[in-house]
């Protein structure tokens, strides 16, 4: 058989080839959301800085990232992805997430701009960022579960996720490396200083969106000799996305469980990476170089552990236990974090272990589960939902932790360093107990979708991902 005729889908070559040229775009994505995570620190002194904002202004910008995503951009735009086909929507929403990164980098780098200003364009950019990274998000997931079924579905899906998560730890390592690195102690931080991590990441999208543009011809190929394309182009008639399938999603009780699982369990992670540094300095008074070392760590172990779980739920199965195993883990983690002994910094390398492995169960059991229960034609639609939920705790949790973090910071005018120290520990101690909260509701969901595929294990929940044609 000649190269020309072997079709793409039978090529493992192919597969993996589109997979790369689908992670690169997501790995610049999550390097731009995190890249002042690691730094968060410095918001707590806005007359230091030249951009101005204080912490609940570094809380409302982060919150921009999931703004139109929920209020209806994601639903709107994952039944367009259903309907008109990822290649097209997919590219629209790659572009306007590098759009977004673009006007985030202009607003932080432009000089005279008063810090309202700057922030009221940030944010502007911030949600034009997010709900364009989410539905590229959904393009790149829903492709994969494309290209892969019946094969390494959650192996891929691991992989992808790994390395997107790459970018996190890359941001979170070098943050403080371009920003605090070399900065003079008592002086004012620059522009030029704080606006170098989104440069990089505004480079690294540009460069994910020209390997998407390679994934595009691909992928127009692979429907072509799938026969999911007429010879005109056209999707034949059964592969159509259709409104009433909205309705079938909605009302899959499997579904709603995932998706709740989402969004308490990814703001037990993702929201709190945003504020990682300022809750585990005073809580185990660590400085900020180790800080921002072990918060990057949260990154850095899905990276080793994502895939591995994956293979795992590839060849054994039991996908809803994981799920249970790493919500508890996460649960744990910050349990230690809020109320382990203070000034231990072992507690606090301990919780960052659980944090790191809990954050690979889940997505790799979860991820994979959704194709499991929702027709491939309505994947766009399942998965933008999905982040819909997610995206409305990304939205308010950090706007929350933001409001507690400069309702303390406030106290702090005029008190000695003591006083000031107790109040910086109260601060991260009151911020825990909104995660630890969030982390008894995801375990709740997880048992709630372990007892539910036991009940129906006609649709293979639990099983290996080869037994799911």
């Amino acid at each position: 058989m000649s190269t020309e005729t072997k079709s793409l889908k039978a090529s493992k070559i192919a597969c993996w080839l589109a997979l790369a040229c689908l992670v690169v775009p997501m790995f610049g994505s999550y390097f731009f959301d995190d890249m002042f995570s690691t730094v968060s620190q410095i918001f707590k002194n806005p007359e230091m800085l030249q951009l101005g904002w204080n912490s609940q202004q570094f809380g409302f910008y982060a919150g921009g990232y999931s703004f139109l995503c929920v209020w209806g951009g994601l639903i709107i735009c994952g039944i367009l992805l259903d309907k008109f086909g990822v290649r097209l929507i997919g590219s629209v929403f790659v572009g306007m997430m590098v759009a977004g990164a673009a006007i985030v980098t202009a607003a932080i780098s432009a000089p005279g701009l008063s810090a309202g200003t700057s922030l009221t364009i940030a944010y502007i950019g911030c949600m034009l960022f997010g709900l364009g990274s989410e539905i590229a998000g959904v393009a790149v997931t829903r492709s994969i579960a494309k290209w892969f079924k019946g094969k390494n579905v959650a192996l891929a899906m691991g992989l992808q996720l790994a390395i997107a998560r790459i970018g996190t730890g890359l941001a979170m390592l070098l943050s403080p490396v371009l920003v605090l690195k070399n900065h003079m102690e008592g002086t004012m931080y620059t522009l030029s200083e704080t606006n170098r991590p989104a440069i990089i990441g505004l480079s690294l999208l540009f460069i994910g969106a020209i390997l998407w543009a390679v994934f595009v011809a691909m992928d127009a190929k692979y429907d072509r000799q799938e026969g999911i394309v007429t010879q005109r182009g056209e999707v034949k008639e059964e592969d159509k996305f259709k409104f009433s399938d909205i309705l079938k999603v909605l009302s899959n009780p499997r579904f709603i469980m995932i998706a709740l699982l989402c969004v308490f369990f990814y703001c037990c992670v993702i929201s709190f990476k945003k504020f990682g540094t300022s809750i585990i300095i005073p809580r185990f008074g660590l400085d900020d170089s180790t800080a921002s070392v072990m918060i990057s760590m949260i990154a850095f172990a899905p990276v080793l552990f994502t895939p591995l779980f994956g293979a795992l739920v590839d060849k054994v199965g039991k996908a809803t236990t994981w799920m249970i195993t790493g919500a508890v883990l996460v649960f744990c983690a910050h349990m230690l974090i809020g109320f382990a002994p203070g000034d231990v910094p072992f507690y606090g390398y301990l919780s960052i272990v659980l944090l790191g492995i809990g954050y690979s169960l889940v997505p790799s059991a979860m991820w994979p589960t959704v194709p499991k229960i929702i027709p491939e034609k309505n994947l766009g639609t399942a998965y933008s939902l999905i982040y819909w939920i997610q995206n409305m705790g990304m939205l308010l949790v950090p706007i929350f932790v933001g409001r507690i973090m400069k309702n303390y910071a406030d106290k702090k005018a005029g008190v000695d360093e003591a006083t000031a120290d107790i109040l910086d520990k109260a601060a991260a101690v009151h911020s825990e107990f909104i995660f630890v909260s969030l982390g008894i509701v995801a375990i709740t969901v997880a048992v709630l979708l372990f007892f539910n595929s036991k009940k129906h294990p006609e649709l293979k929940i639990d099983r290996p991902s080869k037994e799911v044609a």
